[in-house]
């Protein structure tokens, strides 16, 4: 909401008392508001929030629209690409922008690259340029504008409000906090991350995420910690520059499903009974994403789905033979993930991975090098299965498990799991696909919500790790 007396807009929990009805402008999301010129609030942290169910859009054109901007769909294209690859016409798509959000696509792209920037400005010791062309700006000129416009301050004078380390004081890598809605069922979404974690790779504890990633290039390490102070998570990326960091950030919100709003998927879920319970048990659910949209296909390929891990030995010999090696004190982290032009060539037996999985792994990496298959947002669910599906020769399941945690479908929906079938056969002992997707119908538009808490419910077994990890969120406080 928007104070016309002050030019200022705050979150609905800033603890700024409200101005009087007469001067509040309310806003869709925080690009609206600041094309309306209004500044965000100091107090409330105003530009971090992850905006109403409405900056999600109402539509399911701006919705995936949006989602590509968040990929950098107009770092390097411009809306008429973006509309193109929506189906639809510039002027069109320009319009439901407004319409649902407040502020064309743009706009959209723009407060985004400032909010990102604000962040690194504020919470790191990157020097100005970096600062600028990591989070999408084109040239200095823009990002000063930009964030003079926005703040009221010039980026130096914003450092120096925030008391940031200056560049010095951090030679190699950087910190940033990233917001999300509460609830937040951390030691769920941290279980289910930990079941499937890669041998030297990934290493996960109760309380943190760590793995090798690789931005603009070059081998890195990424730690992820919830934060104990705010309803944010410590992200710490140990890699020299910061090129590919936009990039690297929405892979992170993506993992942790970031840009989740809970309180609107709880309240269409918990129409149904059976969800209910579960609901009310273990609030903040999340579908947990992947650093890789091919690393991710290649587990599922490999056994891994939604109530398995999978045969953690077949890929701790495919990463062992294939992967790219790393130095790294940290927890065994050795190896960066294979690449697909590398198990495109591979002689995959020698990992034992047998013929057929073997070949299904090969057309997958030839399609994902010949761009085929591309791990981004497309116009529908129905068509990232079909490409997926085509790309591979999957299943239609486990093509949905793929939808669901590399592109990040909220609708995705991957009937033949047996755990979720059985939550949903009730007396009987399974249900059919058929008649799981029959009786999924309801839960649009977040059936991979509903299938991860049922199977989670399923599958749970309470450990006194898991109620520590519950506890260190819980002690967050709202806001």
């Amino acid at each position: 909401m928007g104070t016309t007396t002050t030019g200022i807009y705050c979150r609905n929990i800033c603890p700024v008392p409200f101005a009087k009805p007469k001067n509040i402008v309310l806003f869709a999301c925080a690009a609206a508001a600041e094309s309306a010129g209004f500044r965000p609030c100091k107090r409330c942290q105003a530009q971090a929030a992850l905006g109403t169910p409405a900056w999600l859009g109402t539509s399911a054109v701006v919705n995936r629209a949006f989602r590509l901007i968040l990929e950098g769909a107009l770092n390097e294209g411009n809306v008429t690409e973006l509309a193109e690859r929506m189906g639809i016409g510039p002027r069109h798509l320009r319009r439901l922008f407004v319409q649902h959000l407040g502020a064309p696509p743009l706009k959209i792209a723009i407060t985004r690259r400032i909010h990102l920037a604000r962040n690194l400005i504020e919470e790191s010791g990157l020097r100005m340029t970096q600062i600028a062309f990591c989070s999408g700006f084109k040239s200095i000129r823009e990002f000063n504008h930009a964030i003079r416009v926005s703040t009221g301050q010039s980026p130096n004078e914003l450092r120096l409000v925030a008391g940031a380390p200056q560049s010095s004081a951090r030679s190699s890598g950087l910190e940033l906090r990233l917001p999300y809605r509460r609830p937040f069922d951390w030691s769920s979404l941290i279980a289910f991350l930990r079941r499937r974690a890669i041998p030297g790779v990934e290493f996960v504890t109760d309380y943190s995420y760590q793995r090798t990633i690789e931005m603009g290039g070059v081998p890195g390490f990424l730690t992820v910690k919830p934060d104990t102070t705010g309803p944010r998570l410590v992200v710490s990326l140990d890699t020299k520059g910061a090129k590919g960091l936009e990039q690297a950030v929405e892979r992170i919100r993506r993992i942790f499903d970031l840009g989740a709003d809970p309180v609107q998927i709880a309240s269409h879920l918990s129409r149904d009974p059976r969800l209910r319970h579960i609901l009310k048990q273990r609030p903040g659910i999340r579908v947990p994403g992947v650093w890789d949209g091919f690393e991710g296909a290649v587990l599922a390929v490999l056994g891994q789905k939604l109530s398995s891990a999978g045969s953690k030995q077949s890929v701790t010999r495919l990463v062992q033979m294939f992967g790219i090696s790393v130095d790294s004190p940290n927890h065994g982290l050795k190896y960066l993930f294979p690449r697909p032009e590398v198990l495109a060539r591979a002689d995959l037996s020698k990992a034992g991975i047998g013929n057929v999985r073997a070949k299904i792994l090969r057309d997958l990496a030839g399609s994902t090098v010949r761009r085929q298959l591309k791990f981004s947002t497309l116009r529908t669910l129905e068509q990232t299965v079909c490409q997926v599906g085509t790309a591979c020769g999957i299943d239609e399941s486990t093509a949905n498990y793929i939808a669901m945690r590399a592109f990040g479908e909220p609708d995705a929906f991957p009937s033949r799991e047996p755990a979720l079938r059985r939550s949903l056969a009730g007396r009987e002992t399974t249900v059919s696909p058929a008649q799981a997707i029959d009786l999924a119908d309801q839960w649009r538009p977040w059936r991979a919500y509903a299938a991860m808490l049922l199977c989670n419910e399923s599958g749970r077994r309470m450990s006194p790790n898991d109620k520590r990890g519950n506890a260190l969120i819980d002690i967050v406080p709202s806001g």
